[in-house]
C-alpha cells in the first residue's frame, strides 16, 4: 500500500504537467495492486492448507513467466474456485473459506493472482487474473462453483469463456463491470490532465491491441455456459458503482441478485451475513 501511495502522490503533486517518467507513473498507479500483509488468522488458515504454485505468462509487464501461489482446503469430489479482487489475496477470504470447507464432499481452491499477495510480479492486469484461473481450472479440473470478488468476477468470467466449463453456479460478489470507468476514477483523484489521460489509453490499446473500453462485464459474460448466476452487491459501493451494474442486469434479467445494505466494497467478502448466504446458497 506504501508504494501506491508514493506513486498517487507523485502523479497528484504534478498537477497534471507533464514530467519526465510520467508515463511509467500512470502504469503503476492503474496497474501496481497494493499489498496488504497476511493477518494471524489468516496465516493459520492457510498454514491448514495444502500449497501449490503454477505459472501464467505475462507478455505485457513483465515479459516472461510468472509463477503464482495458491491453497486447497479439503479433498472433496465437489470444487469450490475463489478469485479475488484488486489489491486483494487469497486469504482475504478467510472467513468464508472456514465456512466452506465444513461442507461435505468438498474442496476449496483459491490463490493468489499475479501481481497479488505473495506471488510473483510486479504489475499485474485483468488478463492475468484470468490467465491464473484458468490455469488452476486447468490443472484441478472444472470446478461445480466459482466465486469472484470484484475484478475476480471478471476474470472468472474470462476464465469460463476460455476453458467453456459449465459450472452448475457462479457467485459474482460486488463485481467491476467497466474497467475503464475505474480507470478514469484513478486517474481523476491523481488530477491527472484529460490530455495525459488520453495518452494513458492510446498506450494502453498499443500495448493490450483492444481498447479499454473492451473490458466491460456485459462483452466478457459467457452467456450460455452458466446454469446460474448469482450475485451480491452494496447498492451504496463507490468502487463499482450501481449504475453500471443496473445496466449489466438489464441486459441480463436471469441473473439472480441480492442487496446488502452497508459492507462497501472490500468489506461485503467478510460480511457475516454475506457469507452466512453464500454458505447455505453452495451447502
Amino acid at each position: 500500500m506504501k508504494k501506491l501511495k508514493t506513486v498517487f502522490n507523485q502523479v497528484k503533486s504534478l498537477n497534471g504537467a507533464e514530467a519526465p517518467g510520467m508515463v511509467n507513473l500512470l502504469w503503476q498507479l492503474i496497474c501496481y495492486s497494493p499489498k496488504m500483509p497476511v493477518r494471524l488468522q489468516q496465516q493459520q488458515l492457510l498454514d491448514e492448507a495444502k500449497a501449490f504454485t503454477l505459472e501464467v505468462d505475462d507478455p505485457h509487464f513483465a515479459k516472461s513467466t510468472l509463477k503464482f501461489n495458491g491453497f486447497t482446503w479439503g479433498e472433496g469430489k465437489h470444487k469450490i474456485l475463489i478469485t479475488h479482487g484488486w489489491g486483494s489475496k487469497a486469504a482475504d477470504f478467510a472467513e468464508l473459506v472456514t465456512g466452506l470447507k465444513n461442507i461435505n464432499d468438498m474442496q476449496v481452491i483459491a490463490f493468489d493472482a499475479p501481481g497479488n499477495g505473495s506471488s510473483e510480479g510486479e504489475l499485474s492486469n485483468l488478463l492475468l487474473f484470468a490467465k491464473a484461473a484458468t490455469t488452476v481450472i486447468n490443472t484441478f479440473g472444472a470446478p461445480d462453483v466459482l466465486i469472484g470478488h470484484s475484478l475476480g468476477a471478471m476474470a472468472n468470467a474470462i476464465a469460463i469463456k476460455e476453458t467453456a466449463i459449465k459450472p452448475g453456479l457462479l457467485i459474482s460478489i460486488a463485481p467491476l463491470i467497466n474497467l475503464k470507468e475505474n480507470f478514469i476514477a484513478s486517474l481523476n483523484a491523481a488530477d491527472v490532465a484529460p490530455g495525459l489521460q488520453d495518452q494513458f489509453f492510446t498506450d494502453f490499446e498499443a500495448l493490450f491491441d483492444m481498447e479499454a473500453s473492451d473490458f466491460t462485464l456485459h462483452n466478457l459474460y459467457p452467456a450460455g455456459l452458466v446454469r446460474k448466476h448469482w450475485l451480491a452487491y452494496d447498492p451504496e459501493d463507490k468502487v463499482a458503482p450501481f449504475a453500471f451494474l443496473e445496466n449489466f442486469l438489464i441486459a441480463h434479467p436471469e441473473v439472480e441478485t441480492k442487496v446488502y445494505q452497508g459492507p462497501g466494497h472490500e468489506r461485503i467478502i467478510k460480511d457475516e451475513l454475506v457469507i452466512s448466504d453464500l454458505v447455505s446458497l453452495i451447502a
